[in-house]
């Protein structure tokens, strides 16, 4: 009984007028509800990149701790390679598979002397190692440049929906010669409600874009100290024949 008669004065005290944000989109300038509904969207695939990269990141960590442990284990090189196979599961064994594969087509080579053999093929393969990092921090980047967008768009879409409603209000003034809660408000929430819209989906943007990027900067430097680590062994091995 309480709550009904709250809501009366509520209504009452509002005129009758319904501020939903529903409402608010239904009443909207046919350009308030376009900003309105980029804005909608922007922040719907916004929200799917945050929770694909974030999976994905925490998968790719524990797929690279999996594997770390096997190479570390001891078993031989030759061997991990026939395990991981032609389709590596994670950046860290893509770079090993790249090196390998490298390894193997030139380590067998005559016609060279040792010293040659040696220094050609590991600059050949640091070289690969290199590029196959990229590539995947590249696949792992894609997508990043929309949060970014989002994050420095929305509010300024926001703004200029909250800009053109303002004006429909005092053109409705001027028209209508009526300052009344009724004239004034509708337009006014449009506009406010365009600028939470466009904060909506400025704001988990900018600070996913922020988190995401820095772990993604981490696990290419783990991917680099991978490779660094894995030269070292084969440059050893090259000396040693």
């Amino acid at each position: 009984m309480e709550t009904q008669v709250l809501e009366a004065a509520t209504t009452a005290a509002n005129g009758g007028l319904d501020l939903s944000a529903w409402a608010l989109f239904l009443q909207a300038d046919v350009v308030v509800k376009s900003i309105m509904i980029v804005l909608a969207v922007m922040s719907i695939w916004s929200w799917a990149i945050i929770f694909d990269k974030t999976l994905r990141m925490r998968t790719l960590h524990r797929r690279a701790e999996q594997f770390e442990e096997k190479f570390w284990s001891g078993s031989s090189l030759e061997d991990l390679f026939d395990r991981v196979g032609q389709r590596p599961r994670e950046p860290m064994s893509a770079i090993f598979i790249a090196a390998m594969k490298e390894w193997k087509r030139s380590s067998g080579k005559s016609g060279i002397p040792a010293s040659g053999i040696g220094a050609v093929l590991s600059e050949r393969i640091e070289r690969v190692m290199k590029i196959s990092l990229e590539r995947e921090m590249d696949q792992l980047s894609r997508r990043m440049t929309f949060l970014a967008s989002t994050g420095s768009v929305s509010p300024f879409l926001g703004l200029f929906g909250t800009v053109w409603g303002i004006m429909n209000t005092f053109t409705s003034i001027g028209a209508t010669s009526d300052t009344s809660l009724a004239t004034v408000a509708p337009g006014i929430a449009e506009a406010l409600f365009a600028t939470a819209l466009g904060l909506i989906a400025a704001i988990p943007a900018v600070v996913a874009y922020n988190k995401i990027s820095s772990d993604l900067s981490r696990y290419a430097l783990r991917l680099e100290n991978f490779a660094g680590e894995f030269s070292a062994i084969l440059s050893r091995q090259l000396d040693g024949k």
